[in-house]
């Protein structure tokens, strides 16, 4: 059970190693990857000293399973490479999402797509992951016609820099910028870059992962994705139309028992999700369940979930872990 961690030095890298010593994963032997100025540097790993290798000495020890987290470049150049010698490669970055060749996957939603085949599989985009999970349930009782939704996303998921200026403008120092703007006490509409449509990439991913994940290309769904001074999570409001009409009372009983979620809605003791409640923890939380009054068939629902846990390293760990409960690898 040889598994490699390509980008074990980054944010995410290092949170995926966390979250492999965190759930016991049954690995045998570590290879911590990372960029040529890394490698011979160590990492610690379950109180164990571990020495970062480098991409060609990784993939010559041909490991059962990569999880990589290294960027879309990166991984258009690599994951091939390990999948050649046999490795499956579960990729972080969103260089294979949209690939029709390869699987997009959320564990609770649709694992049931992966096959012995699959040697690159798809992590999604972090907002997707936290809304699809939550949504599947609804799509499969009421079924979804529309989404509108909106995001409240933590400077986490631009990394290590962005954490930085957060921090440094707080503490009133100058500081290198990870946006244009300041982020304290601001709000940032922009993530990622602008497309033709007028839409931002991260908001063009929401909408196309989504019916890829969720297997139905009928789901409409538009997106506004906003870059807010928090950390310990991502906050999502989503407006849910549906072709059949609910109870409000069955959706909280569905959220109840939908597996890695967890429901916090009890307004009058102002319970709710929040990131400060959902950092460092792997489930999506859901809250401020209601009918939308505007119109017939519609909910409103508030979805949090740490973006560096189950919205990237959780998410491509319980892949893994499905891998080998199944023997797909």
């Amino acid at each position: 059970m040889k598994i490699a961690v390509v980008g074990a030095t980054g944010l995410v890298g290092s949170k995926m190693l966390e979250v492999l010593a965190e759930r016991n994963f049954p690995l045998t032997e570590l290879i911590p990857v990372a960029s040529e100025k890394s490698v011979g540097k160590e990492i610690e790993f379950k109180e164990k000293k571990y020495k970062v290798h480098s991409m060609a000495e990784a993939i010559a020890s041909k490991p059962l399973i990569a999880l990589f987290s290294a960027g879309g470049s990166t991984s258009l150049e690599w994951a091939p490479k390990f999948a050649e010698v046999g490795t499956v490669v579960i990729d972080n970055s969103s260089a294979w999402r949209m690939d029709a060749t390869k699987k997009l996957v959320v564990p609770e939603v649709n694992a049931h797509v992966l096959g012995k085949e699959d040697k690159i599989i798809a992590n999604p985009n972090c907002s997707t992951i936290q809304m699809v999970v939550a949504l599947q349930p609804l799509h499969q009782k009421y079924k979804i016609k529309r989404v509108v939704v909106s995001t409240y996303q933590s400077v986490t998921g631009t990394g290590v820099k962005a954490v930085e200026q957060l921090m440094n403008e707080r503490a009133g120092k100058e500081t290198e910028m990870a946006y244009k703007y300041k982020i304290d006490l601001n709000v940032i509409p922009q993530i990622d870059v602008f497309v033709d449509n007028g839409y931002t990439k991260e908001e063009m991913k929401m909408i196309n992962e989504t019916k890829k994940i969720m297997g139905d290309d009928t789901i409409r769904l538009t997106a506004t994705t906003v870059r807010i001074p928090v950390m310990g999570g991502h906050s999502e409001s989503v407006n849910i139309e549906f072709e059949n009409d609910f109870n409000v009372q069955d959706v909280f009983d569905l959220m109840r028992n939908t597996k890695g979620v967890v429901l916090e809605d009890d307004i009058s003791s102002q319970i709710y999700p929040m990131p400060l409640h959902a950092h460092n923890r792997d489930e999506v939380f859901v809250g401020r369940i209601r009918r939308d009054e505007s119109q017939p068939k519609t909910l409103n629902m508030w979805i949090v979930s740490d973006n560096l846990r189950k919205g990237a390293a959780t998410n491509a760990v319980q892949i893994a872990e499905y891998l080998i409960e199944q023997k797909l690898v």
